[in-house]
């Protein structure tokens, strides 16, 4: 039925060709009945002979053509119905075969074959609404891609080494935010089933043997496309066909204590839905999910969706991303940097080289995309790209290509040439980085008494917002975490476990100071009579007791630790360095300390449960003998009476 259909649209409309010379007649005929009897290698060796000895013979190459497509030999089909074209006067009753021809053009990427055959059709015209919209798009998608194959953006993507790309197909590529270890979905072979793999990453960018994620991760099911947190400790993937699935595939979580991964559970109606899940992408903290789906409802077949974690540890009900990310065509394969701030996928909805392009858009508010923007040419090309991944500090790339892996051609009545998908690896130029770049702060928490590791929330606040960007619970068995931070932020990191006294840490990148990675382990003190902790994110100009407004993010931390311990009274306490008198210097401690209780009481707390107290330039922290000691001299401490 293939077969008869592909020869049809080679000769609808058209009228039987007139050949003078005998000879040629013949062998077109011949050809024919051939065909008609579903003799098709004999046609093509037939027509072989045809276009051989009367190359000007139009009729013989769209024959020829309409067959080696039915065979699966498109490639041959593109050149037998380009030589054909070229050779028979244009009329109107053609069109499907320049429309054929001209997507056959941009499935190899022959972009100037496909444009003359866009140009053709519309130039004689065709009553089929659909064909003239498709030659339309196609003609722009040309002209793109030309413009595109002019101005390359970067190097081009280079498929990785061994022992990576050791499968048939190997794809959704991505990164612990420390670029250590690499997630990936294998299939070795067409017909086998998906599994999660993973690989180290040396500090010389090369990595080791994969190996399956994890018995409780890889089944007898399918699972594929995953995705993991920046600290390493949450998986969502999707699975196919298992038992009480909601739809054909469903998205699952598992989460990791120390080495081991807890059994997948399926995310659920707020999530997934009948039909098919897939393709996710978590934030950094694992608490912003985007994934795949054709549910109803959408824009196109397939859309982007987001949900988030909420308070109360269930996902929200997943919302359509809308435009101008969804498009009426195939959006998929969305990627979140782990910034936060930008979004990458791949849509054939936008004009673009041909297929599905790698595109990203830019938050411009909470829920809010800009306009997608094509990545350029050499990282899009005329074949399928997808699951595209860049490395938290916007250096390193990575995604996946579809691509001929058998470049012999295709026999008549042979099997069709075999597509396998490989990870490809790129520098990521300019033009395709995220808006912002991350880093990361990993340490380990612990208990200050006994020194064994606890599990803590870490939160992290942009404190010129008081926005909560990143929230992180450190690992119970060996107290690990990571959190990631951009560039160009002042930050302040809390962390906190039950009964214990919170912890706060600054980090400063909004200036010129260099923007790496922070190896800090944090000690908590337990909640008793006694104990004090440094409130780091505290803000007050020189000689001034009046309070910034960054400051609120630590004021109101503050507060959250007050309602959580009912019973506890605390000293605010002032501290300076040895700059000025010893009387002035008391008296800014004093009443630098008394802002910060006037904020408390005046916000709920209890005047009775605080007391401030100035110690002026009398308990250093370390000697006053350069800037940076007298600047951690300079400081609140919260003391637990």
């Amino acid at each position: 039925m293939v077969l008869g259909g592909a020869v049809g649209v080679q000769a609808q409309g058209v009228a039987p060709p007139v050949i003078s010379n005998n000879k040629a007649r013949g062998l077109y005929e011949k050809a024919q009945e051939q065909t008609k009897n579903r003799e098709f290698g004999k046609a093509l060796e037939t027509l072989g002979v045809l276009t051989q000895k009367f190359p000007s013979l139009g009729e013989g190459w769209l024959l020829k053509g309409s067959l080696l497509k039915a065979e699966g030999d498109t490639r041959g089909a593109l050149a037998a119905y380009r030589e054909g074209l070229a050779k028979v006067p244009p009329e109107a009753a053609r069109a499907p075969q320049y429309l054929l021809l001209g997507d056959l053009g941009l499935q190899y990427g022959d972009y100037a074959t496909a444009a003359v055959a866009y140009r053709q059709l519309l130039k004689v015209g065709t009553k089929v609404a659909r064909a003239r919209t498709v030659a339309e798009r196609g003609l722009r998608t040309c002209e793109f891609a030309e413009e595109a194959l002019k101005h390359p953006v970067g190097a081009a993507p280079a498929p990785l080494a061994a022992p990576l790309n050791a499968f048939k197909f190997q794809y959704f590529p991505t990164l612990t935010a420390d670029n250590r270890f690499l997630l990936f979905t294998g299939r070795p072979m067409a017909a086998s089933g998906e599994d999660l793999f993973v690989s180290r990453r040396a500090a010389d960018g090369t990595f080791s043997p994969p190996m399956g994620i994890a018995p409780a991760i890889n089944s007898s099911y399918n699972e594929g496309a995953g995705t993991i947190s920046g600290d390493g400790k949450t998986l969502v993937f999707a699975s196919c066909d298992r038992p009480k699935s909601i739809g054909n595939c469903d998205l699952y979580i598992s989460r990791r204590t120390g080495n081991t991964w807890s059994p997948p559970l399926n995310l659920g109606v707020a999530v997934n839905s009948p039909e098919w899940d897939s393709q996710p992408s978590l934030s950094a903290d694992g608490r912003t999910l985007y994934f795949t789906s054709t549910r109803r409802g959408g824009q196109g077949q397939e859309d982007i969706y987001v949900t988030t974690l909420q308070a109360d540890g269930a996902w929200a009900p997943a919302q359509n991303l809308g435009t101008p990310v969804n498009t009426p065509g195939k959006d998929m394969a969305p990627f979140i940097h782990a910034s936060g701030t930008t979004l990458y996928y791949v849509t054939d909805g936008l004009v673009g080289m041909g297929g599905l392009d790698v595109f990203r858009s830019e938050k411009t508010a909470p829920g809010a995309w800009g306009v997608p923007r094509n990545l350029g040419y050499p990282l899009n090309t005329f074949e399928d790209e997808a699951s595209l991944f860049i490395s938290s500090d916007n250096q390193r790339g990575f995604y996946s290509r579809t691509q001929l892996t058998d470049e012999r051609p295709a026999t008549p009545g042979g099997p069709p040439r075999e597509r396998g998908v490989q990870l490809y690896g790129f520098d990521v130029p300019a033009e395709a980085k995220a808006r912002e770049t991350s880093t990361y702060a990993q340490g380990r928490v612990f208990d200050a008494a006994t020194k064994k590791p606890l599990g803590a929330e870490v939160k992290i606040y942009d404190v010129d917002t008081d926005a909560l960007t990143q929230f992180v619970v450190s690992d119970p068995e060996t107290g690990e975490y990571t959190a990631v931070l951009n560039d160009g932020h002042r930050y302040a990191m809390y962390a906190a476990a039950d009964k214990y006294l919170l912890k706060s840490l600054s980090f400063d990148y909004a200036g010129k100071q260099q923007f790496n990675p922070s190896a800090l382990d944090i000690y908590l003190d337990p909640v008793r009579a006694g104990r004090s902790v440094v409130l780091n994110n505290l803000f007050f100009d020189t000689s001034k007791y009046e309070l910034e407004p960054r400051s609120r993010t630590e004021l109101n931390r503050l507060i959250e630790f007050m309602r959580q311990y009912q019973d506890v009274q605390i000293e605010v306490s002032g501290h300076t360095d040895n700059v000025g008198t010893d009387a002035a210097n008391l008296q800014l401690s004093e009443r630098r300390a008394q802002a910060v209780v006037a904020y408390l009481t005046a916000h709920g707390v209890p005047a009775a449960r605080l007391r401030a107290k100035g110690y002026g330039a009398t308990r250093p922290l370390g000697a006053n003998d350069n800037d940076a000691n007298r600047r951690l001299n300079r400081r609140i401490e919260l003391r637990i009476l």
